[in-house]
């Protein structure tokens, strides 16, 4: 599912418009990304939750090469999935 694809799905299960979807959709994602840039920790319950780690520099290799290369340390954002969202997408199977 595409961005296009998630307003769709947005608009016609809460019957706004898409430009109003869109709108929200492009809102939420700005405010977790805020969130996540201060630190913070975003809970939805039911779905899951967003967190902010720190992955330290490391030396890694080339693979083409096989030359070690610096890896510089840097935030990375984590998502865990929630018991409600993981169990739905555990029926499918």
């Amino acid at each position: 599912m595409n961005k296009a694809e998630l307003i769709e799905a947005i608009a016609n299960s809460s019957k706004l418009t898409k430009a109003d979807a869109g709108r929200a959709l492009d809102s939420t994602i700005e405010a977790v990304g805020k969130a996540l840039k201060k630190g913070d920790r975003i809970s939805l319950v039911g779905f899951g939750s967003f967190s902010v780690a720190k992955r330290a520099a490391r030396l890694g290799r080339n693979p083409q090469t096989g030359k070690e290369i610096k890896i510089a340390a840097k935030k990375v954002v984590k998502f865990k999935a929630g018991t409600e969202l993981a169990t739905n997408v555990n029926k499918g199977k």
